[in-house]
């Protein structure tokens, strides 16, 4: 596998949960979308979601994708464990949210996975995605594998 997407806590709901923040897509329509660019580029991608940090650590641990895609969600503020995970296993990844995490609630404001990721893409909504699977895949390219 080239490139795995992960979803944390409550993005099974998105479609439903605050549209006015997070937009009307559900998370299968991100993925459908995500999935046609990887196939049109030749690029292996899976998905996983879950509302449980260890779940997100053990899958973190047991990739063995090229290139991580994260939304943390609310575990962005809080977890030490799957910045851990990252740091342990060494690989990129990049961050992304569906919102501008600084233009949110002061609690909201602050990564603990930014300064150790490739990259991060935050306020556009489920483009922001597209935008980071684009860049995954110039990663994958770029590195020749």
């Amino acid at each position: 596998m080239d490139v795995l997407v992960i979803n944390g806590p409550n993005l099974n709901l998105l479609g439903k949960r605050q549209p006015h923040i997070y937009g009307n897509k559900t998370i299968e329509d991100i993925n459908n979308e995500l999935h046609k660019i990887a196939h049109n580029n030749n690029v292996t991608i899976d998905f996983f979601q879950s509302n449980h940090e260890g779940e997100i650590v053990d899958k973190i641990q047991q990739s063995a994708a090229k290139i991580i895609i994260i939304n943390p969600a609310a575990y962005t503020h809080t977890s030490i464990a799957i910045r851990d995970a990252f740091l342990a296993i060494n690989k990129p990844f990049i961050e992304i949210h569906l919102s501008n995490i600084y233009n949110r609630e002061e609690f909201r404001t602050k990564s603990l996975l930014s300064d150790i990721a490739y990259g991060c893409i935050f306020g556009f909504g489920p483009n922001g995605y597209t935008l980071a699977l684009i860049e995954a895949i110039n990663y994958i390219n770029m590195k020749g594998e």
